[in-house]
């Protein structure tokens, strides 16, 4: 995928995961590359803005593999954001196929 394309679209990506159920960082990066390839390195800092802009709230949890594992759970805020931008992702995608509908017509 177009790394353009796949920036645009990952925070919404995240958003509907986490929205699914609560998830910690890795579990995510996982579940996120089942649609666009993604690394912890991506993830993280997404993770970190969402939290700082009140989209996400934390909690722990412990693990018996390890360390306890930050788990990220949707607010409010962050229930309102995803149907914003679920919103927007579809006016946009609906615009985009229908140029390239009119397009196709005219080769």
């Amino acid at each position: 995928m177009n790394s353009q394309f796949k920036k645009g679209v990952l925070e919404l990506i995240v958003l509907l995961s986490v929205n699914k159920r609560d998830m910690y960082g890795y579990e995510l990066v996982l579940e996120v590359s089942k649609v666009v390839d993604v690394n912890e390195g991506t993830i993280y800092p997404l993770l970190k803005r969402l939290t700082n802009e009140k989209y996400f709230e934390t909690y722990l949890v412990e693990s018996t593999e390890g360390p306890s594992r930050k788990y990220y759970k949707i607010t409010v805020l962050g229930k309102s954001r995803l149907e914003e931008l679920k919103e927007v992702w579809i006016n946009f995608s609906n615009a985009v196929s229908e140029f390239i509908k009119e397009c196709e017509k005219n080769e």
